[in-house]
C-alpha cells in the first residue's frame, strides 16, 4: 500500500509517497512535472516524518545530505544513474557526459539525461545538479 503526504516548502508544496516506511516519490505540485496522488494511495497527513524534517533543514540551509530510506522503482541503468546522483557533493555540479563516464559508459550521456529527467525523488536524488555541457540547466 503507498501512503502519500504532503510538506510545504519555499519551491511549493511537495508530495513525498511510499511504502513500508521508505520513499519512492518526492514530486512537485505544480509546474511542469506537477503530479498528484494516485487513485488507490492513502493519504497519511503525518507520514513521512523524518523526511518532512530533513527536508525543512535542507531548505533552511541546515542540511546538506539526506540520510533517509529511498525506495525509488526504475530500470536498472535508471537506478545505477540515480545512485550516482547521490555522490554529487552539495553545491557542485557535474555534466551528464561526465555522469555517463562515473558510469563507465561515456558514449551513454543521453540515457543519462534520460533517467535524470524520470528522477522519481526530485531533490533528495539531486538530479538538478547535473548540468549540460555548456554549463545550463536542461530539462527542467
Amino acid at each position: 500500500m503507498t501512503n502519500y503526504s504532503y510538506v510545504a516548502s519555499p519551491i511549493g508544496r511537495l508530495l513525498l509517497a511510499g511504502a513500508e516506511g521508505s520513499l519512492e516519490r518526492l514530486y512537485f505540485s505544480r509546474g511542469p512535472k506537477a503530479a498528484k496522488p494516485e487513485a488507490e494511495w492513502v493519504e497519511s497527513p503525518e507520514g513521512f516524518v523524518e523526511a518532512k524534517r530533513q527536508l525543512e533543514s535542507y531548505f533552511a540551509g541546515e542540511l546538506r545530505r539526506f540520510e533517509l530510506d529511498l525506495r525509488p522503482v526504475g530500470t536498472m541503468f535508471q537506478l545505477a544513474v540515480w545512485r550516482e546522483l547521490m555522490k554529487i557533493p552539495y553545491g557542485e555540479t557535474i555534466s551528464y557526459g561526465e555522469l555517463a563516464q562515473r558510469l563507465g559508459n561515456p558514449a551513454a550521456s543521453r540515457a543519462v539525461g534520460l533517467a535524470n529527467g524520470a528522477n522519481p525523488i526530485a531533490i533528495i536524488q539531486p538530479c538538478h545538479r547535473v548540468i549540460g555541457s555548456n554549463g545550463k540547466l536542461t530539462g527542467f
